[in-house]
């Protein structure tokens, strides 16, 4: 197979600008062999001595020697971390999140990765059902550790029926054969009412446990249902007294393991706390917060940044008004800390948007579109000065919302300066300083 790594960005003054090599220009192959992804190359680039064979926007291919650093890198990134095609999710899990995608969004948003590779690389979760006996080989050989896999349950029906495929009810067998090879993995359960809570997550739990350190961590995280669930498993949310037992249940595994172990190994996603109206567990019973990304911890590092962070600020000579926007579950939580937060001459308010884009079953500030808040705002009276949007509802890296509309776009419309705060200090030090 012919792979081709296609360059979309060569830095200035490094080695592949030296040589030639410019944005659209392709890789195929270095030392004679090819490369199927960014894992391959970093290990064929550690030689001194390297051949690269590069296919030019013109379709001409070029063979290229050059000698370089053992640690010297060629400057060059990519269109994408693997050189083949993403591999796809085959599954039909019945609480698949892009399943319930509305249409006519970007593409992106469309993709069900399962690959390997990007859980390696960027800590993507993945099934392990597209997996066969070359991946798990390259997987040992190369030890592509840690690894975060998506379980569920760990009973074999159950996850055929989830997840939509006889492959599905290999999961125990997969685990072990790399936990054998010296893998590590971090572990999630998308818990869904009805199907794998209570008694099987119970199951599950002890199951991962019994292969504690091997398996690093487990998180709990509550299904996400949106209104667009045209022809799907029907599902409900978590209500208050079924996160409440979530949370028990969970808690006394986590006194287990801590006895045990000194470690919770299994931690819930904030939206459980938040559901049942209980407090945030302390900083340091997430144990350097593992499944951060994941959603599990957020808002306990978001405190314990609002916290540490001092800000010098003498308040303001004439009123600013600013309202700091947030999703429905989080306000109970800004709420408090902006009303203890005193600068002379500021008025903060906090703006919980109720999500009518995805549904009102969907609280979490991250899902926020731009439409939605322009909407809510509209609809509040009083002066404003300004206002703060959540950087955790734009695209990484972009200043889009996830209905293509911009912080821009609402400046325009309601007519007063809009900003982005992207955590407790960029909120802190917007309120402290807004001129």
């Amino acid at each position: 197979m012919t792979y081709k790594g296609l360059i979309a960005k060569v830095k200035p003054d490094s080695i592949g600008a030296d040589i030639g090599l410019v944005p659209g220009d392709r890789l195929l192959e270095v030392n004679g062999e090819t490369v199927q992804d960014i894992i391959d190359l970093s290990f064929a680039l550690a030689e001194e001595e390297i051949e690269l064979l590069i296919e030019h926007n013109s379709g001409e291919q070029e063979l290229i020697a050059l000698e370089k650093d053992y640690d010297e890198e060629l400057g060059l990134e990519f269109e994408s971390a693997v050189f083949d095609k993403v591999r796809q999710c085959a599954n039909r899990c019945i609480f698949c999140f892009v399943d319930q995608m509305p249409a006519g969004m970007r593409d992106s948003l469309y993709i069900k990765d399962d690959d390997y590779r990007l859980s390696f690389l960027y800590g993507n979760f993945v099934t392990l059902t597209n997996l066969g006996p070359r991946d798990l080989s390259r997987i040992a050989k190369l030890h592509l550790s840690p690894l975060y896999v998506s379980v569920h349950t760990t009973n074999s029906r159950l996850r055929e029926k989830m997840l939509g495929g006889k492959q599905a009810g290999r999961i125990m067998e997969q685990l072990k054969e790399l936990t054998d090879q010296g893998i590590e993995l971090h572990t999630q359960v998308v818990l869904c009412p009805g199907f794998n809570d209570g008694r099987e997550l119970d199951r599950t739990i002890k199951d991962l446990y019994a292969m504690f350190p091997a398996i690093l961590s487990l998180a709990i995280v509550p299904v996400g249902l949106t209104r667009y669930r045209d022809n799907c498993q029907p599902l409900t949310p978590f209500s208050r007294e079924e996160a409440c037992q979530v949370i028990t249940l969970v808690q006394q595994w986590q006194q287990k393991c801590r006895q045990e172990n000194q470690e919770s190994f299994v931690y819930l996603a904030d939206e459980f706390y938040l559901a049942a109206n209980q407090e945030i567990p302390g900083y340091e019973d997430y144990d350097g917060f593992p499944q951060l990304e994941n959603g599990v911890g957020i808002v306990r590092t978001f405190l314990a940044e609002w916290e540490e962070q001092s800000v010098a600020g003498a308040g303001y000579t004439e009123p600013q008004y600013i309202d700091v926007i947030c999703g429905v579950s989080a306000e109970k939580i800004l709420t408090p800390l902006l009303a203890r937060l005193s600068f002379p001459n500021l008025t903060v308010r906090v703006v919980a948007v109720e999500n009518s884009f995805f549904g009102c079953d969907v609280t979490v500030t991250g899902l926020l579109t731009g439409g939605d808040i322009t909407d809510r705002l509209k609809q509040l009276p009083g002066p404003r000065t300004g206002i703060i949007v959540p950087g955790v509802a734009l695209r990484k890296g972009e200043q889009v919302f996830l209905d293509n509309t911009t912080p821009a776009a609402i400046a325009a419309e309601l007519g007063v300066p809009v900003r982005t705060a992207y955590f407790a200090q960029d909120l802190k030090e917007l309120l402290a300083a807004w001129r």
